[in-house]
């Protein structure tokens, strides 16, 4: 066997186990398999489940990384795809599905949506070189669910290897002018029925905004996957991350912005989501 095709053979399965338990709507009850050696082993996993699962992906969510739980790779943050069919415009209350039995939690997120390509061959990114890149900013919702309920407590390459622990995003309006605007004016508070749960806003985010979305370029474009137009980049949580059941609503309240209200639901089998 050439040098490497066991560790494919073993992240093509550990890639399979995952799209099915999303597919399926069931729960996993361990990692299943052996746990990536390191981040980019854990994107091998992740772009073959993203080859197995049947839609569009529309943008890509990012998650801090703990300085302790870094790697070698010396990534301060992950991606993760979002879905086309897991996008859903803000209109009232907005069901979203979760996995009953795994893990389930929102976060208020504030949302970049590219209105140029990015320079497909430019690998790295600075956080001023991306506030120059055309883009609009909007507010939202991570859905932020998988079938195995202690992904984040197993760290940033089990993350990774699961979609980047998301399912969906709820988007709102536009914060207009973003790029000259104080970082420090966007907040945003999380409720869960009814108690509120979490503070913050855009500083909330080590390195603001901009860094967020650096890293979304410079690692999307290392994995040949360069941002173009229309992309969404959901920068981290802004609030922290809010566990929820199905059946509890969500309330997030982006001070003189918009309030985005969801409702959880258990998720629903998608086997037409599978390749």
């Amino acid at each position: 066997m050439p040098d490497g095709a066991g560790h494919d053979t073993d992240a093509d399965a550990i890639a399979q186990r995952f799209v099915q338990a999303r597919a399926s709507a069931r729960p996993l009850q361990d990692f299943p398999g052996v746990i990536p050696a390191d981040l980019e082993a854990a994107y091998r996993v992740q772009d073959l489940a993203i080859a197995r699962w049947q839609d569009a992906v529309v943008g890509w969510k990012v998650g801090y990384i703990q300085p302790e739980r870094r790697d070698a790779s010396g990534d301060e943050r992950l991606l993760g795809p979002i879905w086309r069919r897991h996008l859903w415009v803000a209109a009232g209350e907005i069901a979203i599905p979760v996995y009953a039995g795994g893990f389930a939690a929102v976060e208020a997120e504030y949302v970049l949506r590219l209105e140029a390509d990015a320079d497909p061959a430019r690998l790295a990114w600075t956080p001023d070189d991306a506030g120059a890149l055309p883009a609009t900013l909007l507010v939202g919702i991570e859905i932020a669910s998988s079938p195995l309920a202690t992904i984040n407590a197993l760290g940033p390459r089990v993350v990774v290897s699961d979609f980047g622990n998301n399912n969906g995003l709820v988007l709102g309006p536009e914060i207009p002018d973003w790029v000259v605007r104080d970082e420090r004016e966007l907040t945003v508070r999380t409720y869960i029925d009814g108690a509120e749960v979490g503070a913050g806003g855009a500083t909330h985010l080590p390195g603001g905004l901009r860094a967020a979305f650096a890293f979304a370029l410079s690692r999307s474009a290392r994995r040949g996957r360069p941002l173009r137009a229309g992309d969404l980049v959901a920068t981290g949580n802004a609030t922290g991350i809010h566990d929820i059941l199905p059946g509890q609503r969500a309330r997030v309240a982006f001070d003189d912005v918009a309030t985005l209200d969801v409702r959880a639901e258990a998720a629903a089998a998608e086997p037409e989501a599978l390749r």
